[in-house]
């Protein structure tokens, strides 16, 4: 079962624990492993000199080199303290006392900073000399070195380890040793210091983590805070920045761009909310009055035959606006799919030039074709239909008698450019950012009376869209727009 921590804080602690005892680990097992290995190389070095510096102290003065026990007993006992200084002369042995060679190597091994055994013999096997810290012992090893060899080789003294250096000549065998317990208790020295680190550095890293973790979060917990302050009535707020640039910096940005964007989502909805409702209700405002006055009195069939006419003209007002909202519903949550295909946009164009010029007729207006050339796209010929229909209808509507609407169809820079001019009223600056909202009109009274629901250019906008192109307008007031739609030939 794998281990859920829900807390990011918690699991920042354990990552944070985990990573300094691994390396705490990693680092004593490397150290202890070198120390040893330092410590072994080191022996065996020093080993190496001290067993060449008796060798070659000895070799000059081999005819000199005579057994000396009771000179050896006489310094140990100096050494113990036994003999006091004014009565020295009374124990001394003058022709011991006077062998250099001893006195010599005995005050080496005083000397040096390692607790080293010296040891050789003559090649009977004789013992010629031992330091005084080995007493009556005698260092062990297994003798399998030749004439004038020298190696490095472990030995023991009383079943104790030792390390040795031995060296050969024709008259002696030299040996200079050092007790590996020494080494060895070095080594769990080093152990223990780690084992009573390691639980202390733990707990440090717990706790520190711990305590940087909740540091590090803080920002994120007062962010959570502010966060849930924050509701539909308050959309207009945002999180304080601290300018600070680094990731909690960009993650309070985030934030206020999504708060700025449902706020803007929230209002368009509210706004689409309002508007959908006064359209909707206006019709059926219409059609309730109109029955109503019908059923107030008795009616001619040509009366009643008007309020049917009328109520029918609302009916088809509410039709048109219910099946816009299912076309942008659709298109909000993506479920439309268009029906792609080959389309001669040339073809497409001369068929609406004859609808529209039909259109156009009752109000004496003139519309021309000032450009169609020939292009081939892919798209939803339905779809594509209604959004140049849709733009020339508005051209008329909004164009007096007697004035001229055109349309073009050219290529620009690898895209079919449509392009729909009139002579009409024109929109102000102000609007042009807004007409393609859903609803907004100009003017919501004239296009009332022209039978305009407000939701035409919005969806030419999305069928622009559909197709990978956009619609953009140029307008100035009474002298007439020009809607420009850019599809990709790709």
């Amino acid at each position: 079962m794998k281990l859920r921590i829900p807390s990011i804080r918690a699991r920042l602690t354990v990552w944070y624990t985990l990573l300094v005892f691994s390396t705490m680990l990693l680092f004593g097992v490397l150290s202890y492993y070198y120390t040893s290995n330092t410590l072994s190389e080191n022996l065996d070095l020093s080993l190496k000199n001290e067993v060449r510096w008796v060798r070659e102290f000895i070799q000059p003065q081999e005819s000199k080199v005579k057994p000396g026990r009771r000179a050896i007993d006489t310094m140990i006992r100096r050494k113990a303290g036994q003999i006091a200084a004014g009565h020295e002369a009374a124990g001394k042995d003058t022709t011991e006392e006077a062998d250099e060679i001893w006195n010599q190597i005995f005050k080496h091994t005083l000397q040096s900073p390692k607790k080293i055994y010296i040891q050789f013999t003559d090649n009977t096997g004789t013992i010629i000399y031992r330091s005084y810290n080995l007493g009556t012992d005698s260092l062990v090893f297994a003798d399998t070195v030749g004439v004038n060899a020298s190696v490095l080789t472990t030995g023991w003294l009383n079943g104790e380890p030792v390390r040795i250096a031995l060296a050969r000549d024709n008259a002696y065998t030299y040996l200079v040793g050092y007790p590996l317990s020494e080494v060895r208790d070095l080594l769990q020295s080093l152990y223990a210091i780690f084992l009573v680190l390691f639980p202390i550095a733990l707990a440090v890293s717990i706790f520190g983590g711990f305590a940087l973790a909740k540091k590090s979060l803080a920002p994120v917990d007062d962010i959570t805070r502010r966060t849930r302050r924050i509701t539909a009535e308050s959309l207009d707020k945002s999180l304080p920045l601290t300018g600070s640039d680094d990731e909690i910096e960009r993650l309070t940005h985030t934030i206020n761009d999504m708060i700025r964007r449902l706020h803007e989502s929230f209002l368009k909805v509210r706004q689409f909310s309002a508007d959908a409702s006064h359209e909707l209700r206006t019709p059926l405002t219409i059609v309730r009055g109109e029955i109503e006055l019908a059923l107030r009195s008795p009616k001619t069939p040509e009366g009643y035959r008007r309020v049917l006419e009328s109520t029918l003209e609302e009916i088809m007002r509410l039709t048109s606006i219910i099946d816009n909202l299912l076309t942008l519903a659709k298109a909000d949550r993506g479920l439309y799919r268009p029906d792609f295909s080959e389309i001669n946009m040339k073809a497409l164009l001369e068929e609406l030039f004859e609808d529209s010029t039909v259109l156009a007729s009752e109000k004496h207006i003139a519309v021309s074709l000032d450009a169609a050339t020939p292009i081939m796209i892919v798209g939803d010929r339905l779809r594509l239909r209604q959004l140049f229909l849709n733009l020339i209808d508005n051209a008329i509507k909004y164009t007096p008698a007697g004035g001229k609407v055109s349309l073009v169809l050219e290529r620009e820079n690898g895209s079919a450019v449509f392009r729909v001019r009139d002579t009409g009223i024109g929109i102000p600056p102000t609007d042009i950012s807004r007409i393609f909202d859903r609803f907004y009109r100009v003017d919501k009274a004239r296009s009332r009376e022209m039978g305009g629901t407000g939701l035409g250019l919005s969806i030419a906008k999305w069928i622009a869209e559909l197709h990978r192109g956009t619609i953009t307008v140029d307008s100035e007031v009474q002298k007439g727009s020009v809607f420009t739609v850019t599809l990709p030939l790709n």
